[in-house]
This record gives C-alpha cells, structure tokens and sequence, in this order.
C-alpha cells in the first residue's frame, strides 16, 4: 500500500487530454405536491435546477479534482446546457478552448427529474435524454482534429470517452491513437458500444455487460470473462484491458499474459454507482502518466471507484481522500 500512497501525489499536474462525448447531466428536483387530476401521475412543485458533468466531461471533471491538468476536446449545442457545461468545467480549472460549439446538433443532456417530500426519500422518476444520432459534420469534425493536432503534442496521456454520439469519429480515433503510439504516451479508451474498432489503444476499459456485447457473449460467467479479456487484449493489440465488475471488483488483463484479480475495496456502503466508471478511467490514466505499473494504476483507480460510490449522483474524489482510503485499507 506504500507504493499506492506514494503514487498519489504524483498525479498532479499531469497534463491529459480528454477527448469524447460531453454530457450534460440535468438534474431537476422537485417537492411532492398532489396528484395530478388530469392523468395518474405526481405533480412536482419546482424547486431547483442544476447541470453536472457527464460522459466525457465528467472523466474530465475526475481527473482535475485528482490534480491533473485536463485539456477536453468535445461539441456542445448553442443552448443552455452547453454554455452551463462550458462554464462548469472552466470553473474547475478545466481547459475548455476544445470544446466546439455546433448550431446543428444539441448538447446531449441526460435531464433526470427527482421527487421527494418531508417524509419520503429523494427518487429519479424519470430520465429524459435529448441526442443527435447523426454523424459530426465534416467541418466540426475538421475543427476538433485541428485542435488536437495543435494541442496533444503537450500531453502526458489521452483519453478517448467513446458514449455513441459520434464525437471520437474514425477519422480522430486514428489519429490519436497513431500519435500516442508514435510518441510511446498512454491512451486509454473507454467505449460503451464500439470498443473493438480501438485497435492499437494502449488501455482498454470495459464493465462486463459491454466486454460481453462487444464479442457478441450473452452471458458472462467467470471462464467466459476470462477468455473475453484475453480476446479484447489480442485483438486489439493493447498493453493491457481493465475489466470492472461491480461488486465482484475489477480483473485487470495484461500483454504479459499476466491476469489480476482486484476486488472492491469496500462492499458496505455503496450509495450510487453514476459516474465510477469513469472515476477509474481518470485515475488510471493519471497513475499511468505518472509512470505506475499497470496493476498499481488499476488498484488505485478501484480505490477511488470505492469512494465515489459512498456518494450520490456524479461524484469525484481528491488526493486526501485517496490516500486516506488507501491509508485505512492498510490498517
């Protein structure tokens, strides 16, 4: 556990590139007031009203409150959740000059509307998500590579935070990939749909319903997630593949053939899961800019995950709280 304390002050200042699908997380709330007489549904009296980090923005938001020096590159719509968003992020001491504003598509926004009284519990009752399906336009497309080919020959690391939406396009995946490659800096991926069209990324992640569906696997039993660990691995051609799986921990899959078992940290107080994937990506990829092994990377992004999860809603965690951690683990 040394070795871990120790790693953690070197995550600061690392400069990272952030690169992927920035979400809005909306979050309205709302008091109990009556039922409603028009349909068999609740009325909410409004009471407050407030836009997160989410997808790629919130990897972002995780690795600055960890201390690195984050650099995000990603589209907005012209409308309120992309300038709250950008001005989010820039409040965080994140560098938002990559952050295009395009008039045709929409900030993706996951608009999550939340219920409670005096005497009951604060719920989600609905979600309501709002995203192009289409293809980035050609210019914005050409705008964001401009950017990345200007910016990333500053980084220590890159990230690319693949949620569907198009963003990290064939045309950027190559080029930075090929890049980090060429300059031997880590790049981690963490794609929900489409992760083998990753060849050549240093780092994969995946939680075990998305390594399952990107082979093609229905179920995944023990046997079969260490073969689809192993096939990620090889396919791909990567360092190495971090598989997450909830409760049962993570099992990290290295090029040396070597297979780690890593389990959770703390199994007791798990309070929401929303966003701890991308706390370990954060984590990890800061560990590995700071020159860690891929386990000890892997291990302190599982100490992190266990601390975001003792928190509602999107949540980050600090360098003191990652050493503490680490520190009553040891004890």
């Amino acid at each position: 556990m040394q070795t871990l304390l120790g790693l953690v002050p070197k995550l600061k200042n690392k400069n990272i590139m952030v690169i992927g699908d920035m979400v809005a997380d909306v979050y309205l709330e709302g008091k109990i007031s009556r039922i409603s007489r028009e349909a068999p549904v609740l009325i909410l009296e409004h009471s407050a009203e407030q836009v997160l980090p989410g997808g790629a923005a919130n990897a972002a938001y995780n690795a600055a409150a960890l201390g690195g020096d984050v650099y995000t590159v990603g589209i907005v719509g012209n409308d309120y959740a992309g300038s709250q968003l950008q001005k989010d992020l820039r409040n965080r001491g994140i560098h938002a000059d990559g952050l295009m504003t395009d008039t045709v598509r929409p900030t993706i926004t996951k608009t999550r509307v939340m219920a409670g009284g005096q005497a009951t519990v604060r719920q989600q009752i609905v979600r309501i998500d709002k995203e192009s399906k289409e293809p980035v336009q050609p210019e914005t497309e050409n705008t964001l590579l401009e950017y990345i080919k200007a910016t990333i020959q500053h980084m220590t690391a890159v990230v690319l935070s693949d949620y569907g939406s198009h963003t990290v396009s064939p045309r950027i995946r190559e080029f930075v990939i090929g890049y980090c490659r060429s300059q031997e800096i880590p790049c981690m991926v963490d794609s929900r749909y489409d992760v083998m069209s990753y060849t050549g990324v240093t780092v994969v992640k995946q939680n075990e319903t998305e390594a399952a569906a990107a082979l093609g696997l229905k179920a995944m039993d023990t046997d079969t997630l260490l073969q689809a660990g192993r096939t990620i691995l090889e396919r791909l051609g990567s360092e190495a593949v971090l598989i997450t799986r909830g409760p049962d921990g993570m099992l990290l899959f290295e090029k040396n053939g070597q297979i780690s078992d890593i389990p959770v940290t703390n199994k007791s107080d798990v309070y929401d899961v929303t966003g701890a994937g991308d706390t370990v990506v954060a984590t990890m990829i800061l560990a590995l800019a700071a020159g860690a092994p891929y386990r000890d990377a892997a291990r302190l992004s599982n100490f992190a995950a266990g601390i975001v999860v003792r928190k509602p809603g999107t949540a980050t965690t600090n360098p003191e709280e990652l050493q503490e951690a680490i520190g009553n683990h040891e004890a």
